[in-house]
């Protein structure tokens, strides 16, 4: 069986659930209906890093949210799949799309709708508030939870991994 480090050396793409990951989950709606979340920018600095390293990124979230869409844009986000009830379905288009290997991407979610991606990644990653079978089902489960840093977690450990995490510090010291 293959450490975590092995798993996340061969990450070429970084595919997110949104709501209690790049979120803590809790949704705010105003009384016109639109809704707001609210992001982590240590998780947004982190996916520039890895971004700067040439590792993709996707979202695929079963809400369709404009604010969503604004940060994903933000970020540089280059993938982005909003309103999947059937993440299965966006998972094939996008490794059509990028002739990327399922073996090659990592998935970080937070609850069974996750599950049939995180079932087919070569890195499945949870985070702790998750309920226990998506836990169980998981390769790796971050100490951060969603929305507190759990994304920059994830980056760092690949970064890391692929030997890269060094030299990108090293240039904020210089």
């Amino acid at each position: 069986m293959q450490t975590i480090t092995e798993l996340a050396k061969r990450t070429r793409l970084l595919i997110m659930d949104v709501d209690g990951v790049l979120t803590d989950g809790r949704i705010f709606i105003t009384a016109s209906g639109e809704e707001l979340k609210a992001f982590n920018t240590l998780d947004g600095h982190g996916l520039r890093m890895l971004q700067s390293t040439g590792v993709q990124l996707a979202i695929i979230t079963g809400r369709d949210a404009p604010g969503v869409a604004h940060r994903a844009r933000g970020l540089g986000i280059d993938h982005y799949y909003a309103g999947v009830h059937d993440k299965r379905t966006a998972f094939a288009e996008l490794l059509q799309k990028t002739g990327i290997d399922a073996a090659d991407c990592a998935y970080i979610g937070d609850d069974v709708i996750d599950l049939p991606v995180m079932s087919r990644v070569g890195l499945a990653v949870a985070v702790p508030d998750a309920p226990s079978f998506v836990r169980q089902h998981a390769h790796f489960v971050t100490g951060c939870g969603g929305g507190q840093g759990a994304v920059r977690e994830l980056c760092e450990l690949i970064l890391q991994a692929q030997g890269n995490y060094d030299r990108l510090m090293a240039g904020y010291l210089a």
